[in-house]
C-alpha cells in the first residue's frame, strides 16, 4: 500500500510537469478558429500537422538553424578543450599562487552576465564583432569557471601513480592529458558538453544584444519574430517550440546516465 501512495503521487506530479508540454503540443496542431475557444479544448478536433511546415517556412527557420548548430557546436568544442587544459593545469602542477588564483577564478561565478554585459558590448563593438557569431563563440574559448571546477574536481580523484607511470614511460604533460587523463574524465567531459549545448541552444539574450541582421539569427531570436505589434502569433509560436526543444530533450535523454555520474564522480578531494 506504501508503494502504491508513492507512485501515486509520483505519478500526479509527473502529470503536472507534463501538461504544459502537452498543451503546447496540442496547442500546434489546432486550427485557428480553436485557439481562443474558452473554456479551451486540450484535445483538438482536427489535428493539423502542416502547422509545423507553415510555420517552419513563414521565417528562414533552416538559416537559422543552421547559425544555431554553429554557434552550438563551436562553443562547446571551446569549453571542453579550453576547460580541460586549466583545470588540469589546476590539479596537478604546483607552482606560486595557485591556490589563490583559482580562487580567483571561482570568484568569477558571483559576478552576473548582465554586469560584463555592458563591457563586453563595448569590447565586441571596439573589435568589429557586432551582428556577428564571434561574441556567442569565441568567449566560450576561454574557459567558463563552473565547468573549470567540475573538471578540476574530477581529475584530483585519479591517483597520480598514472601520471608518474606515464612519465617514466617518457610521456611529456601532454601526452599524458590526452592519452591517460582524457580517457578517464568522459562522463564529466559528456556533462560540461551536455550543459553547454543546452546553454547555447537556448540562449535568448547574447543573440538578441549581439546581433542585428536576420541572416545571422539563431532559432530563439527566430522564434521572437511571431510575435508582433497587433498580435501573437501563439500557433506558428507552440509549433516552432516544440520542434526546437526535440534536440536539447534528445540529448539529455541519451546522456542522462553520463550526466549523473559525471556529477556523483567529481567528489569533493580538494
Amino acid at each position: 500500500m506504501k508503494r502504491i501512495i508513492v507512485y501515486s503521487l509520483l505519478i500526479i506530479c509527473s502529470l503536472l510537469f507534463v501538461a504544459p508540454l502537452f498543451w503546447a503540443l496540442t496547442t500546434a496542431l489546432k486550427s485557428q478558429s480553436e485557439l481562443y475557444l474558452f473554456p479551451p479544448k486540450w484535445i483538438p478536433s482536427q489535428w493539423k500537422f502542416s502547422n509545423f511546415a507553415d510555420a517552419w517556412t513563414i521565417q528562414p527557420f533552416t538559416l537559422f538553424l543552421k547559425n544555431t548548430v554553429l554557434v552550438t557546436f563551436l562553443s562547446t568544442l571551446g569549453q571542453l578543450i579550453s576547460c580541460t587544459l586549466v583545470a588540469y593545469g589546476f590539479a596537478r602542477f604546483e607552482f606560486k599562487g595557485r591556490d589563490f588564483l583559482f580562487l580567483v577564478v571561482l570568484a568569477t561565478m558571483m559576478i552576473p552576465w548582465e554586469v560584463t554585459m555592458i563591457p563586453q558590448y563595448m569590447e565586441f563593438n571596439y573589435l568589429g564583432w557586432i551582428n556577428t557569431l564571434k561574441p556567442l563563440i569565441v568567449p566560450s574559448w576561454f574557459g567558463s569557471a563552473y565547468f573549470i571546477f567540475l573538471l578540476r574536481q574530477f581529475i584530483l580523484t585519479l591517483p597520480r601513480e598514472l601520471d608518474e607511470a606515464a612519465t617514466i614511460d617518457g610521456a611529456n604533460q601532454i601526452a599524458i592529458l590526452v592519452r591517460i587523463i582524457v580517457p578517464l574524465m568522459g562522463p564529466s567531459l559528456i556533462l560540461v558538453g551536455v550543459f553547454q549545448m543546452m546553454s547555447c541552444w537556448n540562449d535568448y539574450l547574447g543573440p538578441l544584444i549581439f546581433l542585428n541582421d536576420q541572416s545571422k539569427y539563431t532559432l530563439t531570436l527566430g522564434l521572437s519574430q511571431f510575435k508582433g505589434m497587433f498580435g501573437v502569433d501563439m500557433q506558428s509560436i507552440m509549433a516552432i517550440t516544440c520542434l526546437i526543444s526535440i534536440p536539447p530533450l534528445a540529448v539529455f535523454f541519451f546522456a542522462q546516465r553520463y550526466i549523473v555520474g559525471g556529477i556523483a564522480g567529481t567528489g569533493i578531494k580538494g
